[in-house]
């Protein structure tokens, strides 16, 4: 017999993600991950004839019981691109669909939950100054998530689109947590931050790591438009390499693709991904220099958080 599988509204997800310590199920996805009761395969890209694409983005929880895939277009469109995502949720007893549910806000929690975890594994312990580029949803998220993970006694935020936002928008930011001010520029933003986060959907470098003042712990999710970037790609080389998994982020990752083709830079030189570092089979970096760490977004993390919300129906 088949079944209907339960349909869940972005709505509906962000209010069952609220209910959900959502660093706590992916810091156990990646444990699960380590020690091979999970499965990653690469992210799968499919490109439109007349411009745009798709990626599907594929995993398997054994332990849970389920498997799924998050597919999301990127349509060109005169307005502007559009991008969506869904994602459908199996059972791996039965065979059947499960949950299928509109991923934007799941999207959005475990992008900004991933950093979170990897700021918690490799952010200096006294780290105390935060610095967010970007300020959408995503990187309000990204505040959201890491917050409490340090004692921070400054947090920095920029973006350019804040020159367009109104007064009551502005406070409606900073109103996010009493220590965050928003910065004239991005320079002085990341100015003498030991953790700066990049959550912008910019397809090309926001800063320059070579000109930071002291070593800095960054972060980047990118986006997903081709090759896209949030560094340099010959940055890659002066820094200390992290990744959310290594098997399949440098096959995806822009700055790595062209640090690889073009800098002389290797994959084998990344120094650990998230299931290395939550299952302590490698250790927090010194901070000699600066530490990247790249996430591209897995399938896992997304059937993982579909797989926490889904409430089967009685």
């Amino acid at each position: 017999m088949t079944s209907t599988p339960q349909v869940i509204t972005q709505a509906q997800a962000r209010e069952l993600l609220a209910q959900v310590d959502v660093p706590q199920i992916l810091r156990k996805l990646f444990r699960d991950l380590a020690a091979g009761r999970a499965v990653q395969p690469a992210q799968q890209l499919v490109e439109f004839p007349q411009g745009g694409d798709f990626i599907n983005y594929l995993g398997v929880l054994a332990e849970d019981g389920v498997y799924g895939v998050k597919t999301s277009p990127y349509i060109v469109r005169e307005q502007g691109p559009l991008v969506t995502a869904w994602t459908l949720l199996m059972s791996m007893q039965t065979g059947q669909p499960l949950l299928l549910c509109d991923a934007g806000e799941l999207t959005t929690a475990r992008t900004a939950a991933t950093t979170a975890v990897a700021v918690d594994a490799l952010a200096p312990l006294k780290a105390t100054r935060l610095a967010i580029i970007g300020s959408g949803k995503v990187a309000q998220a990204h505040l959201h998530y890491v917050k409490g993970m340090r004692e921070w006694q400054n947090i920095s935020l920029y973006s350019p689109s804040l020159k367009d936002k109104s007064a009551d928008e502005l406070a409606r930011i900073t109103d996010l947590d009493p220590r965050l001010s928003i910065a004239g520029s991005c320079e002085a933003a990341i100015e003498g931050a030991d953790v700066i986060m990049l959550c912008t959907s910019s397809a090309g470098p926001v800063i320059d790591p070579s000109r930071l003042s002291k070593p800095a712990l960054i972060t980047s999710i990118s986006t997903n438009a081709p090759r896209a970037h949030e560094v340099p790609p010959q940055s890659l080389n002066d820094m200390q390499v992290f990744c959310d998994y290594r098997v399949t982020t440098p096959g995806s990752a822009g700055e790595m693709l062209i640090a690889s083709e073009q800098h002389g830079w290797d994959k084998t030189l990344i120094c650990g991904d998230l299931p290395d570092l939550i299952s302590a089979k490698v250790q927090r970096p010194d901070y000699d220099r600066s530490v990247f760490f790249r996430s591209i977004g897995l399938g896992l993390e997304d059937i993982a958080l579909a797989n926490a919300i889904y409430r089967p129906q009685l």
